[in-house]
């Protein structure tokens, strides 16, 4: 049986602390799990030397990365990454640099997308089974009620999550345009998927570098959910 063929984009700045050791991981677990899995770092010009240790381990491990001049975002890099894939693979997705995202669910969403039954695999923290540890209370809320304003748009309970992998014809024809880094709200809302699993894992906050999450970013949400439900109330071309 042919294997199912995806890649996995990995947005960094300043990673150099940990990308060694998670791709090395990922690539165990997909050796493991006999996965025909690209990853794909897309570094914004890191100062820590991020990219070049990438570009080491590409000769021994199935990565590649693209290297951009600045820091232009985590949603431009995994949609730049997208395009940079490998033509043959039929799935696409995104994670962190920082071990947040369990690697171990990986397979568990991959084979949702090789059963034709799924056009994307979320990893979850809020179905059964999953969770997050070494929040403080406030960020739990907040992510918590982030979740709840976009519940009109989809019944995904996890919306905000950022690990997720999606086939790459439910992208086809559209129009990414996401604000801040919550690339994964934009999937959920506009590509053509049909059916979504949720597979649960428990987030870990990150130990090396620096939280995305800051008040700006917050505000960036809010923009996005606002484009989204303007665009499901008013699509265009509709008089």
């Amino acid at each position: 049986m042919a294997k199912f063929p995806f890649s996995i984009v990995i947005p960094t700045y300043n990673e150099a602390g940990g990308i060694e050791r998670l791709l090395r991981a990922l690539n165990a677990v997909f050796k493991e799990h006999d996965l025909d899995g690209e990853m794909i770092v897309v570094d914004d010009n890191s100062p820590d030397g991020t990219g070049a240790i990438v570009d080491r381990l590409a000769a021994e491990l199935p990565v590649r990365c693209l290297h951009r001049p600045g820091k232009l975002g985590l949603s431009s890099g995994v949609i730049e990454g997208w395009k940079f894939a490998r033509p043959e693979s039929v799935a696409l997705g995104a994670m962190d640099a920082d071990f947040s995202h369990d690697i171990n669910i990986l397979p568990a969403m991959v084979a949702a997308l090789e059963s034709g039954k799924y056009g994307l695999a979320i990893g979850s923290r809020y179905v059964r089974g999953g969770g997050i540890t070494n929040w403080p209370a406030k960020r739990i809320i907040t992510s918590r009620v982030a979740c709840w304003l976009a519940r009109p748009l989809t019944n995904v309970k996890d919306i905000t999550s950022g690990y997720f992998l999606v086939k790459r014809e439910a992208l086809d024809g559209v129009e990414l345009d996401p604000i801040g880094f919550k690339i994964g709200l934009e999937v959920v809302a506009k590509a053509h998927y049909g059916r979504a699993l949720e597979v649960p894992y428990v987030f870990t906050d990150r130990i090396v570098g620096e939280s995305k999450l800051n008040q700006k970013e917050i505000f960036n949400y809010l923009k996005q959910l606002r484009k989204l439900y303007a665009a499901r109330l008013f699509p265009a071309g509709k008089s």
